[in-house]
C-alpha cells in the first residue's frame, strides 16, 4: 500500500482530529500574542514566521502529538517550507508521527458581499499543487465564509469551493472544503440550512473517484451535517472552533457523530512560550485529549 492509501485510510478510518496548525500572515501576530510572545520578538515578516515556526514545532514534537490520537495537521505554505529537526516539515509528520499533512492554500477572503467572503484568486495555484506533492503532502484546505443568510450568497461560496475543489483533485490531493458560517451569524440555523442543501447539490454532481473532505462550523442542530458525512464522495467530516471555546467547541462536537475536530484556536488555549517543557507537555496532552473524546463520538 503506498503512503498515499496508507493516509487517505488513516483519515477515513482512523480515531482521532485533525490539528490546524495553519494561521497565516493576518493571524500569526495574534496566535503568538495568545502564545505570549509580542511584536518586540521580531523585526520583519521572516522573523515573525520563525517565531511561529519555534511555536508549531514545539507541539509538534510534544510526546502527546502522534498518530493515536492526532489524524492530520494542516500547515501553512511558509511551515511547509520550513524543516523540524533536518527533516521537512511534513515528511517529519508523516514519518516520525504518523500524522497525515495538509496545506492551507488559500490567498484569504475577499471583501463580504451578499452576504458572504468568497476566497481571493489564486492565480498560482497550480504552481502551488505541484510544490504540495513534491512536498508529500497529502491534501489541502481552503475557507471562505459565510456571514448571513443569504441563498445566493451561500450557493457562490459553496460553487467556488467545488470549482477549485476539482482543480485540486486533478492534481492529486484531497481538498477540505471549508464554507465557514461565522457564529454570529443572525440566523445561523438557516443559514447552515442553505448551506447543507448546496454542499449535497456539488457532491452529487462529483465523479466516484473525486474525494473531498468538508470543514464545517459546529451547527445548531446535532447531527445536522449527518447526509454530508454519509455520501460517498466524502472522506470525512471535520469542525472548525470558530471562536468558541475549547469547552464549548469539545461539548457541541460530541453531540454530532462522525464528525471530527479540526481545531486551530482551541488546540493551542492554555499553551505559552514561558512555560517548561513539563508545563507545556502536560498542557497539550490534556488539550488533545480533551479534543480527541469528543472526536470519538
Amino acid at each position: 500500500m503506498s503512503n498515499v492509501d496508507k493516509q487517505l485510510e488513516k483519515i477515513r478510518a482512523g480515531k482521532g482530529f485533525i490539528a490546524a496548525l495553519d494561521q497565516s500572515g493576518g493571524s500569526t501576530p495574534k496566535a503568538l500574542a495568545l502564545y505570549g510572545v509580542t511584536e518586540e520578538a521580531w523585526t520583519n515578516e521572516d522573523e515573525m514566521y520563525n517565531v511561529v515556526h519555534q511555536m508549531r514545532s514545539r507541539i509538534i514534537k510534544s510526546p502527546k502529538f502522534n498518530g493515536d490520537r492526532v489524524l492530520g495537521a494542516i500547515l501553512f505554505e511558509n511551515t511547509m517550507d520550513k524543516d523540524i529537526d533536518g527533516m521537512p516539515t511534513a515528511d517529519f509528520l508523516w514519518q516520525e508521527k504518523q500524522v497525515v499533512p495538509f496545506l492551507k492554500i488559500d490567498k484569504g477572503l475577499a471583501d463580504e458581499e451578499n452576504g458572504v467572503q468568497i476566497m481571493k484568486p489564486m492565480p498560482d495555484l497550480d504552481a502551488l499543487l505541484k510544490k504540495a506533492n513534491s512536498k508529500n503532502i497529502f491534501g489541502t484546505k481552503m475557507r471562505s465564509v459565510i456571514k448571513q443568510a443569504s441563498p445566493s450568497g451561500i450557493e457562490g461560496v459553496v460553487a467556488q469551493q467545488f470549482e477549485v475543489g476539482k482543480q485540486i483533485i486533478a492534481a492529486g490531493l484531497v481538498p477540505i472544503i471549508e464554507p465557514e458560517v461565522d457564529i454570529h451569524c443572525p440566523d445561523k440555523a438557516k443559514a447552515e440550512a442553505a448551506l447543507r442543501d448546496a454542499i449535497m447539490s456539488e457532491l452529487d454532481k462529483l465523479a466516484a473517484d473525486q474525494l473531498v473532505m468538508l470543514k464545517l462550523t459546529l451547527p445548531e442542530q446535532d447531527n445536522f451535517y449527518k447526509s454530508c458525512a454519509d455520501h460517498a464522495n466524502v472522506v470525512k467530516v471535520v469542525a472548525l472552533s470558530g471562536g468558541y471555546s475549547r469547552e464549548e467547541s469539545n461539548a457541541r462536537l460530541c453531540r454530532n457523530n462522525n464528525v471530527i475536530a479540526s481545531f486551530s484556536r482551541a488546540l493551542a488555549e492554555g499553551l505559552s512560550a514561558q512555560q517548561s517543557d513539563a508545563e507545556f507537555n502536560a498542557m497539550i496532552g490534556d488539550s488533545i485529549d480533551s479534543i480527541y473524546n469528543a472526536s470519538i463520538t
